[in-house]
């Protein structure tokens, strides 16, 4: 695997990119960390002669962890579908994870899925709507139509961005396709957020109230499973609190804070 690092000393935090098929967005979150410890970007594995499944995203992470963390137990920073990736990391691997940070987590269950495509209909424009019902015919390649519904969704998945570069590269529709499909597979049999019983881990969701993925309801959905859950949400924020004029310090603030304290060491301008 490719992966990218940062930072020369502290402990080690894994960063997981969401999409899935949509590597490049964390790199702003790994390079905010890097000050105070030393991150690893792996983007996740791209479509091939098999199909994708969570259990192969999840031992690819699981080799990242056992050849590149030399036994040390790493925090996992996992975005939108990185969130749901590094649950089910966590609860295959307990006793591997240090702490895991959930940031704009995807959702587990029908009804959140069903708030969340409405809150993004809600938000609608009639020219974001053209765009959207356009992006078949505008872009015929899958993988292009893939980045440009990840720049129409930036738009509705936010409130007031600092910057609207993702740092995406080449997206991967299949991929996308094929993880997602067996995301939801294993929804329906009833594994997932089930399993997430077997983490030991401290566990936290950092949530921007604009974010379309209904972030009480995907709480609610994961406290049973997980009583450990921690909850912080940010007004004037959406989907990627790194990149909102108005939540960007204090998320970068909570963030080194509760790694810092989780992993032993009090980073600098952490909050107390």
């Amino acid at each position: 695997m490719r992966i990218r690092e940062y930072g020369t000393s502290g402990p080690l935090v894994v960063v997981l990119h969401g999409g899935p098929g949509a590597p490049g967005p964390m790199a702003p979150v790994a390079r905010g960390l890097a000050d105070s410890f030393r991150v690893l970007e792996p983007p996740q594995r791209g479509s091939g002669s098999e199909p994708l499944t969570v259990a192969r995203h999840v031992a690819d992470l699981h080799e990242l962890v056992e050849q590149r963390c030399q036994g040390a137990r790493p925090a996992l920073v996992g975005h939108s579908w990185g969130a749901m990736l590094g649950l089910a990391y966590a609860a295959a691997h307990p006793g591997r994870v240090a702490s895991l940070v959930l940031i704009g987590c995807g959702t587990f269950d029908r009804k959140a899925r069903a708030r969340m495509e409405a809150n993004r209909e809600a938000r609608m424009d009639e020219r974001l709507r053209r765009r959207s019902e356009g992006l078949a015919e505008d872009f015929p390649d899958p993988d292009q139509r893939l980045r440009a519904m990840g720049d129409l969704f930036l738009v509705l998945d936010s409130y007031d961005l600092a910057t609207t570069d993702q740092e995406l590269e080449p997206c991967d529709a299949r991929a996308n396709r094929e993880t997602w499909e067996d995301m939801v597979r294993l929804q329906g049999q009833g594994l997932y957020p089930a399993a997430f019983t077997a983490i030991d881990a401290p566990v936290i969701m950092l949530h921007g109230a604009v974010d379309p993925h209904p972030g009480l309801m995907i709480r609610r959905s994961l406290e049973p499973y997980v009583p450990q859950l921690e909850y912080r949400e940010w007004d004037r924020c959406g989907h990627y609190p790194w990149l909102e004029k108005a939540a960007a310090d204090e998320f970068f603030v909570v963030l080194r804070s509760w790694l810092g304290q989780r992993l032993g060491e009090r980073p600098p301008g952490a909050e107390a």
